[in-house]
């Protein structure tokens, strides 16, 4: 991944609840895209409406599960940015509309150029995602994630692409896969469900158990 923009994001004080405001929401995501269309010689357009349904479908989805935050709240990050990237992948609403003048880039990022050409609007969201998570991280616990290197993998890609076409859903398993997280591949989109929750959920039975004998 492109982690160029999480630095940006990071001089946002709150960043975990400004990302919760609409306007702040769709001016970020902008940032983003122009940052990738300056990297990567990419230009995109974005449909406001669009992205404002995106949001309005995340909040939603997300305030049905946001107890889950209490639960395990460095999970529920990951989760809540994974519900992010499928409404996103969704709705839609950037398009990559040509090639610009194409910067130099190094060697070692030849890969990521790959990956941008074959799916622009993808790694866009995706990036956005994992930049959101990685700068909330920062703030919130001094370090950001791991990226697996499966991240990096143009063949990866090409199964999430193809997978999120079928069942956009999956979307939160990719990026769960793209950090290091075991998947959950049955129902991606629940948060009772995924194995962190399950684990938090569980020591929080024994030290109940513990307290009462």
């Amino acid at each position: 991944m492109d982690l160029r923009f999480k630095d940006e994001l990071a001089l946002m004080p709150d960043l975990r609840h400004q990302l919760r405001r609409l306007r702040w929401f769709r001016a970020t995501f902008r940032a983003s895209a122009r940052s990738v269309e300056a990297t990567y010689g990419l230009r995109f357009d974005i449909d406001e409406t669009r992205l404002t349904r995106a949001f309005l479908d995340w909040i939603e989805i997300m305030e049905a599960q946001k107890r889950f935050a209490e639960v395990n709240r460095a999970d529920f990050i990951i989760f809540a940015a994974g519900l992010v990237l499928r409404e996103l992948i969704r709705q839609e609403p950037a398009k990559a509309m040509g090639n610009g003048p194409r910067p130099d880039l190094p060697p070692a990022e030849a890969g990521m150029a790959e990956i941008v050409q074959f799916w622009p609007e993808g790694f866009l969201y995706t990036n956005y995602c994992v930049a959101a998570i990685a700068a909330v991280y920062e703030q919130e616990f001094g370090h950001a994630p791991t990226i697996d290197q499966c991240a990096d993998d143009l063949r990866t890609w090409w199964s999430y692409r193809e997978n999120v076409t079928e069942m956009p859903a999956y979307a939160v398993a990719f990026l769960d896969r793209f950090l290091g997280a075991e998947p959950n591949w049955i129902v991606p989109d629940s948060a009772q469900s995924r194995q962190a929750m399950q684990d938090a959920l569980e020591t929080t039975d024994q030290r109940k158990v513990g307290h009462q004998a």
